[in-house]
């Protein structure tokens, strides 16, 4: 085994310490506002209409992302790399946030609980299940990115793979919004006062297998393709790395 190995195992180590600890802070930060609104039930208590915390709250959605994809720029160093890196850390960040929410609070009860996931650019709601499902997917593909990274081999995606995730990715995200699209025309008050009644698993399924048989079908060319050639002039290890006749 390349001597590289022990690099990327203490990034997904280190990004995956940052993923958890993350997620403590947000899990905090929703139990505090919760107890500023009395929140008990999250579909029935949650404010109608927009205020101060929302824009605030909405900023700190953003500056999450931002956080997320800085710190897989950094543990990263090529594109592959640098992007599996902040997938495993979003993954990791949006599953341990529900594990801290429940030792803090005892929520969500069940898997089937309904959440309001995200605000930007409109409220998105689903059972829990649901987001779970995705940030799986996307901690293990991200961190199998990373891994064929540090081995030398690039993912390479077919027009086919992209078109078939992007549409995966968008119809998740359409079932998400579903309700607040369909209020959009009525304008911001009628938005914020749209709750969830039924969520389309069909559909879910539908577009989770969208998302994960391409992710699947470029690990396995990965995995079969061997070791990616070096662009002429360049050793095939990484910057800092062995040599081939160091391995």
């Amino acid at each position: 085994m390349s001597s590289r190995s022990p690099t990327y195992r203490a990034g997904l180590s280190a990004v995956a310490l940052y993923a958890v600890a993350m997620a403590y802070v947000e899990a905090a930060v929703v139990v505090y506002l919760r107890a500023v609104y009395g929140i008990e039930d999250l579909v029935a208590d949650l404010p109608l209409l927009p205020d101060a915390f929302t824009v605030m709250e909405v900023g700190r959605e953003a500056a999450t992302l931002l956080m997320l994809g800085v710190v897989g720029w950094f543990a990263g160093r090529g594109r592959q790399d640098r992007l599996g890196y902040a997938v495993f850390a979003f993954g990791l960040w949006d599953i341990f946030y529900y594990i801290w929410l429940r030792a803090f609070i005892g929520w969500p009860a069940s898997l089937t609980d309904w959440d309001i996931l995200f605000l930007i650019p409109l409220p998105w709601w689903g059972p829990v299940l649901a987001p779970v499902l995705i940030a799986l997917l996307l901690a293990v593909g991200g961190g199998v990115a990373v891994i064929e990274a540090a081995r030398g081999k690039p993912f390479r995606a077919r027009p086919l793979d992209w078109w078939l995730f992007g549409a995966g990715t968008l119809l998740a995200l359409y079932l998400f919004m579903a309700d607040a699209v369909g209020a959009l025309p009525d304008g911001i008050a009628a938005i914020g006062q749209v709750r969830p009644t039924r969520f389309q698993w069909p559909l879910f399924f539908v577009a989770l297998v969208a998302m994960s048989l391409p992710l699947a079908r470029v690990i396995r060319a990965s995995r079969l393709g061997g070791e990616a050639p070096a662009p002429p002039g360049e050793s095939q290890s990484e910057p800092g790395g062995p040599t081939p006749t160091e391995r």
